[in-house]
């Protein structure tokens, strides 16, 4: 029915820990490439092997997904978007807001209104891709959406998109987390402010279990402190990820692996203060009550689930 209009989310689990799928062995351990903030271990370097294995698995996936539309002439009119969830759930990553855990890749064709190998460090958010397809297909989005419409910056009618972007997470639900660790951030595009609500307390996730596990996560950071036992370095890197302060603001520019905070230096105080304010607003607009918030969820998810256990 290549005639009518279809919208399609095609979901794919990859690429998830354990990393299982994809061939390890074309990404040779000792000459993977390892992020500064990684401690190098020979199971970190094993599980980055397997990690960029699935990715490109999820590749193939991919292109499996525009095979079909090729093979059913669909391609000259289909607007086509490969995005991922979130960064890897290796440490520093995912369950934290710092850009290795946020920043995904964002990957559009579409024929006739995109030029082939454009690019774009505009910032943009997923909640801009339902009003985008919304005007793709010729509608209007409606007004009570959050997002706001790609269309201008894919068609090359604008290099930006928002002045901010705004990420949460929380460690309510989460296993291995404390109760409630909420996490709130703004981004510019030169600077990343982070407020961590109860900085006293230690950080925990799937990451930190002190047993090896078969997702793998625990497996690299158990080898970390294990290193970290002679290694200052190693030993920092671990601190670092149990314990935040409550402020945090990089230079993405300088420092985009977000390692150099510089909330507490009295010369950024002002660019803290600015980005605090807009995190404070666009918080109150979404009803987000900050660690309020993080007790009524977490208050909110045991009664889900006391209901659910009663049910069954």
């Amino acid at each position: 029915r290549s005639e009518t209009p279809f919208c399609l989310f095609l979901a794919s689990n990859e690429p998830h820990a354990p990393w299982d799928k994809g061939d390890p062995s074309r990404y040779p351990a000792d000459k993977v490439r390892l992020p500064e903030t990684f401690v190098d271990t020979p199971e970190t370097r094993e599980a980055m092997t397997r990690y960029l294995a699935e990715i490109t698995y999820f590749d193939g996936q991919v292109g499996e997904a525009l095979d079909l539309l090729s093979k059913y002439r669909l391609t000259d009119n289909t607007l086509f978007v490969a995005t991922t969830e979130q960064g890897s759930s290796l440490p520093f990553a995912k369950w934290t807001l710092y850009d290795a855990g946020l920043h995904t890749g964002f990957i559009v064709r579409w024929p006739g209104m995109i030029q082939p190998g454009t690019t774009s460090n505009a910032l943009i958010e997923y909640a801009d891709v339902v009003p985008t397809f919304v005007e793709a297909a010729g509608g209007k989005p409606a007004s009570y959406l959050d997002g706001k419409s790609l269309i201008p910056l894919l068609r090359g009618q604008t290099v930006h998109h928002k002045d901010y972007i705004f990420s949460q997470a929380t460690t309510c639900g989460i296993i291995n987390a404390p109760e409630y660790f909420g996490i709130r951030s703004i981004r510019s595009e030169k600077f990343k402010y982070i407020w961590n609500f109860t900085p006293e307390v230690k950080y925990e996730n799937v990451v930190t279990i002190p047993e090896d596990t078969k997702w793998g996560e625990s497996t690299v950071f158990n080898s970390w402190k294990r290193v970290a036992s002679t290694d200052p370095d190693a030993a920092e890197k671990v601190r670092r990820y149990h314990f935040r302060p409550e402020e945090e603001l990089y230079d993405l520019d300088t420092d985009p692996k977000e390692w150099h905070n510089l909330a507490y230096q009295p010369e950024y105080s002002e660019i803290r203060k600015q980005l605090r304010a807009e995190l404070l607003k666009w918080m109150k607009a979404s009803g987000d009550k900050g660690q309020q918030s993080e007790l009524e969820a977490d208050l909110h998810s045991a009664k889900r689930l006391n209901e659910s256990n009663e049910n069954s």
